[in-house]
């Protein structure tokens, strides 16, 4: 009987733990909707060179390739030209210049590969582009902890606000409301201009919709493609059913 109470409690921490993040007020936070434009080529080019220039520092994508990037629109000297650091090349993988053993040192553990990240975070809560979106939109300074920096969409973390310089730095806004007889902090999802950063709110949240749009079409190039030909397919099976159910009331017409 014991045993069944500790696998028990543990299957009530382990969902605990999945139902998602909460604020300093313990509500949970919840997601914004994430632009899903993966076709818009525009879009996606920008998303790969924020990609490369913020995040490719740290994180690998070991199952994408540079080459790739002719998918939205790159040609193979842009890619060269603009996207690749000096000693790499078009068709190697998209591999982070930083040392693993420093980044568990700095970190607390090897920044994750970042190939399928988008298709990884989803949850009931939203799409894993949702939470991207709302986890890179969250940040704040905190000065009691080693980076300086926390989110309310991953409390805690141990990734720095690496777009900081684009965003400035903001404050989250919370107010006072009674929970089981107790006063506690909740975030009122505004926030508070601290210092301002070279893009305006409006246009860092376009920057942040295109990294996201970028992530998620990165775990999967051929989503757009594979949409495309699934539409066609069912207008065929649809006609082919019209047409075969016409060829079947002429067949038996004459059979009573």
């Amino acid at each position: 009987m014991k045993q069944l109470k500790k696998i028990a409690w543990g299957l009530v921490m382990a969902l605990a733990m999945v139902t998602g993040s909460h604020a300093a007020g313990g509500d949970s936070i919840p997601l914004d909707r994430a632009p899903k434009t993966t076709n818009d080529l525009a879009s996606l080019q920008n998303g790969a060179k924020l990609f490369v220039n913020y995040c490719l520092n740290c994180h690998s994508a070991a199952f994408m390739r540079y080459n790739r990037l002719q998918d939205i629109g790159l040609t193979e000297q842009q890619i060269k030209d603009n996207l690749l650091f000096t000693t790499d090349k078009v068709g190697e993988t998209m591999k982070a210049s930083i040392d693993p053993r420093q980044a568990k040192d700095w970190f607390g553990a090897n920044p994750p590969d970042l190939t399928l990240i988008a298709r990884a975070k989803s949850s009931h809560s939203g799409t894993g582009a949702d939470y991207l979106y709302t986890y890179l939109r969250t940040y704040y300074r905190d000065e009691t902890k080693a980076t300086g920096w926390n989110n309310l969409a991953f409390p805690n973390v141990g990734m720095p606000h690496v777009l900081w310089e684009l965003q400035g730095e903001r404050r989250p806004v919370y107010e006072e409301r009674m929970s089981h007889g107790q006063k506690v902090q909740v975030f009122t999802g505004k926030w508070e201009q601290v210092k301002p950063g070279t893009l305006s709110p409006q246009q860092y949240d376009d920057a942040v919709a295109d990294l996201v749009n970028y992530l998620q079409w990165m775990g999967e190039p051929a989503q757009n493609t594979r949409v495309r030909v699934g539409v066609w397919v069912m207008l065929f099976l649809a006609l082919f059913t019209l047409i075969a159910w016409r060829l079947n009331a002429a067949f038996w017409k004459d059979v009573k």
